[in-house]
């Protein structure tokens, strides 16, 4: 067993190297004409004055498309002020699919003759100035068919949101295949002749979780998935225990209800490095602890230096909370993240938003509005 603790420290600890020696050095964008960014919104969204700011600094020019699902006051008083810029599509309540994949398939029915480039972003998300042109780069370039970054949670204060964010961050540094990563819909871009190809609209009907959904269809089409590394972007994390661990558990219920098989793999590699850290704390010797606590400060330390490298100054040091319990202690994130995995796989109840749904295979079985 003692082998096998050295091999994983070691791995995991190569796998955070890999993710920082392969971070772009230049960071290349592209400006074409014809990009629209897809923002699906709640009808009671603030407008979001953070997220408008960045959006209007993007290096690239692109076209707002606001998906409500009616009447939303703060997008239309956007649209109101930047008619030139910002279109609204009013997707009505859906019956039979998550609320915000009707959304976007309202966005993509309503989409313009001019539309090139489709960019998804998330309503929480702060996005840097390159966002827009480097999700560009790899499609205008020929070098991808679907591009996607990735969310970087920004911890606020407390113990709850930091270990939170530090499950996110040994997600966020894992090596990325170019043919095997998933998109995250929060920044994620294709061609208009790649989502025709795909029938987008179609392949995202009944369904739940839309960047699942579009993950699965490109690996079925043999598309090429293109990570953009340096695209770490910031989401704020605030709550409590209870609010947060729904969230962890509602994140990979959408991966067991859509791909069993893929949640299998995920938490057989969760497992086994929390099975190894219980060996090494009950077992293991003070000589293993300490190989243990000797890889995660490198992983921290080597995590730390690419938030520096990725974020913007402020961003960077909100992010660096998350790294306290790699310093501290790093089995517990492992620990929770395996008992999320686990409790998501205890049913195909999902609730999200205002609805709560069932799902079967990825597809929306039953749903109902909370009752508040």
């Amino acid at each position: 067993m003692f082998w096998v603790w050295i091999l994983l420290q070691a791995l995991t600890l190569l796998g955070v190297l890999n993710y920082l020696q392969n971070l772009p050095k230049e960071r290349h964008i592209e400006t074409p004409e014809g990009a629209v960014a897809i923002l699906s919104v709640r009808d009671d969204w603030d407008g979001g004055p953070t997220l408008i700011e960045r959006l209007k600094a993007q290096s690239a020019p692109f076209r707002l498309l606001i998906a409500t699902s009616g009447s939303c006051p703060a997008a239309e008083a956007l649209a109101a002020r930047d008619r030139n810029w910002v279109q609204i599509v009013r997707a009505g309540v859906a019956r039979d699919e998550g609320q915000k994949v009707h959304k976007l398939r309202a966005a993509l029915a309503a989409l313009r003759e001019g539309d090139r480039y489709l960019l998804f972003i998330d309503a929480d998300i702060e996005p840097p100035a390159r966002l827009i042109g480097r999700l560009l780069f790899p499609l205008v370039r020929g070098k991808a068919d679907i591009v996607t970054g990735y969310r970087l949670l920004l911890p606020g204060m407390g113990w709850m949101p930091a270990l939170v964010g530090a499950v996110e961050m040994q997600l966020a540094t894992m090596p990325r295949l170019a043919n095997a990563t998933l998109p995250w819909g929060g920044a994620m871009a294709m061609s208009r002749d790649v989502a025709e190809r795909l029938d987008l609209y179609a392949a995202l009907k009944g369904r739940l979780s839309d960047d699942l959904a579009i993950g699965l269809a490109g690996w079925r089409a043999k598309l090429r998935l293109r990570p953009v590394r340096d695209l770490l972007v910031g989401s704020p994390l605030e709550g409590g225990v209870g609010p947060l661990w729904a969230f962890g558990v509602r994140q990979y219920r959408h991966v067991f209800t859509n791909s069993p098989g893929m949640w299998s793999l995920a938490m057989i590699g969760v497992a086994i490095q929390s099975a190894a850290w219980l060996w090494a704390l009950m077992a293991g010797g003070w000589t293993a602890i300490m190989m243990g606590y000797g890889a995660a400060w490198c992983r921290a330390l080597l995590r730390r230096r690419i938030l520096c490298r990725v974020l913007e100054p402020d961003q960077a040091r909100k992010a660096q909370r998350s790294l306290l319990w790699d310093v501290a202690a790093p089995f517990l994130p492992l620990w929770m993240h395996l008992a999320v995995q686990l409790q998501a796989a205890s049913s195909r109840h999902i609730r999200w938003g205002a609805w709560d749904y069932w799902v079967q295979r990825g597809r929306v079985a039953r749903m109902e509005r909370v009752q508040r």
